[in-house]
């Protein structure tokens, strides 16, 4: 079974990202073909990079990082539950990555974008499909937005608009894809 790491990379402490999320990972466990482990960004805490050597060396000082890289590393897939802020994605979320270097290599990676206005992320999702590339994720091929997060949450949690179960699932499909693909090619190297 994959492993799949559903990440919340808002850390707003009422951020509606939170609610999405956990309703993202519950679509996936459904599956049936990941394990899911829920990763909210603002439980994690991490201060701003704080390591005396590159990510790249992987030579870690602080528990911190050694806890990030090793929860980064147990992954065979992650799905980013991606926030826009004034355009572009999360100076901590950047932060996040950051830290790490061998450990995002190869990763299969879905993203999940939201804004509180019309144009559901996108714009803050296209702009991190370079850092991911950058540092060897492959980034599945679709991927999905949601506009007007707010009148989405409520009481309840978050209150999924037709067709967006759909989508999520195309990009679920493309990350179990890219995850069973890799797992191939680790066997027969």
């Amino acid at each position: 079974m994959t492993r799949l790491h559903v990440i919340s990379a808002a850390t707003r402490p009422t951020s509606s990202g939170r609610p999405l999320a956990q309703w993202v990972a519950e679509q996936a466990r459904s599956r049936g073909d990941f394990e899911v482990t829920p990763v909210d960004l603002a439980e994690i805490a991490l201060p701003f990079l704080d390591e005396p050597e590159y990510a790249s060396s992987g030579v870690y000082t602080h528990q911190h990082t050694k806890d990030w890289s090793a929860l980064i590393d147990s992954a065979d897939a992650l799905l980013f539950v991606l926030p826009m802020y004034n355009g572009g994605f999360t100076a901590p979320f950047k932060n996040a990555i950051d830290f790490l270097y061998n450990e995002w290599k190869g990763k299969p990676v879905g993203i999940v974008s939201y804004s509180a206005g019309p144009t559901g992320g996108v714009p803050a999702a296209q702009m991190l499909l370079p850092v991911l590339t950058q540092l060897g994720m492959v980034p599945a091929e679709r991927s999905v937005a949601v506009p007007g997060i707010p009148k989405l949450v409520g009481p309840d949690g978050f209150q999924a608009p037709e067709g967006l179960a759909d989508e999520l699932t195309g990009v679920l499909d493309d990350v179990a894809l890219l995850a069973a693909q890799r797992a191939a090619e680790a066997v027969s190297a």
